[in-house]
């Protein structure tokens, strides 16, 4: 058995985003019932009762571990019953939340030799005690046996594997073509799986388009989480709170003819969620239009909280 937690659902900035007075996070801060607040996403998961690994870990992280009694400590003292954390790249949203973590507690920390070299390029990192936090690269389309600080089983097995997008906002090099010196490490989705190999998922909270080998791969899936940071393409800058669109941002809409919907039409995924919500986007209102559509067309909407169990 998988079990599954959202802490976090939202994309970076939460909602309400701290400076943000758009009508859908005015809703949220007057606490209207068809708008729930949101932290910054992230899951947490496991295989049957062995430790809690993190898929990213959001600024939001203290917060978020406090508001979940599974992950609390079980015994007098300090300890932790998560055993560590992938990370799918080295957006501030899905890495900050580390240094959470830094109050020497074992813990084993995987991402891609790319995503490493950011954290040993950046000496804030060092706060996770070299001796009790292990990084450990993996490589692409090779599945990895998640283990604890110690080298204990976790039980759960993940394969990473590119999607497209870019490479995070802060790493742009602006003389080094279209896409910002982007390779392909720079964006990932995992496979996460039970060691015995009966229970799997995807998780991709960041996708700029939809090629037919990610299409062929999600096909006949149990459950996906996928990308729903934007309705429209220009939503942020239709609502007068940004400049860039979403297809500068690394991020595919769920709307329109090259969107997540239409993407997803024809493929057999028994249960689809959609995650790394921006606080722009209307399926953020429960009785919205928008809202509505998602859910005629087979979709869920994260919140946080939600609990699932394959």
């Amino acid at each position: 058995m998988l079990q599954i937690r959202v802490l976090g659902s939202a994309a970076g900035g939460g909602l309400p985003q701290w400076n943000c007075n758009c009508s859908i996070c005015q809703r949220a801060r007057a606490k209207d019932p068809m708008v729930r607040p949101r932290t910054q996403s992230s899951l947490v998961v496991r295989a049957g009762d062995g430790p809690w690994f993190l898929l990213n870990a959001s600024p939001d992280l203290r917060q978020q571990l406090n508001e979940t009694p599974a992950l609390h400590p079980a015994d007098m003292g300090r300890g932790s019953p998560i055993g560590g954390a992938v990370v799918t790249n080295a957006d501030i949203d899905h890495i900050a939340g580390l240094l959470n973590l830094r109050e020497s507690q074992p813990l084993r920390l995987y991402a891609t030799a790319r995503v490493q070299e950011t954290f040993n390029a950046n000496r804030i990192f060092n706060a996770l005690n070299p001796e009790m936090v292990r990084r450990s690269p993996f490589a692409l389309g090779q599945p990895t046996r998640l283990e604890t600080a110690d080298n204990a089983p976790s039980g759960l097995v993940v394969e990473a594997f590119t999607v497209p997008g870019k490479v995070a906002l802060y790493l742009e090099d602006p003389t080094a073509g279209p896409n910002f010196g982007s390779v392909p490490e720079d964006t990932i989705a995992l496979r996460v799986a039970s060691e015995t190999g009966d229970r799997h998922f995807y998780y991709i909270p960041g996708c700029a388009t939809f090629p037919d080998p990610l299409a062929e791969r999600l096909d006949g899936a149990p459950l996906v989480f996928f990308d729903g940071t934007l309705w429209t393409d220009d939503e942020m800058i239709a609502a007068g709170v940004g400049i860039k669109t979403g297809k500068r941002m690394g991020h595919m809409s769920i709307s329109g003819q090259d969107g997540t919907l239409a993407a997803f039409q024809k493929l057999d995924v028994k249960r689809k969620i959609f995650i790394h919500l921006n606080n722009t986007n209307p399926v953020l209102v429960e009785d919205s239009p928008e809202r509505k559509r998602v859910e005629e067309a087979g979709w869920e909407v994260a919140y946080d909280g939600m609990e699932i169990c394959l």
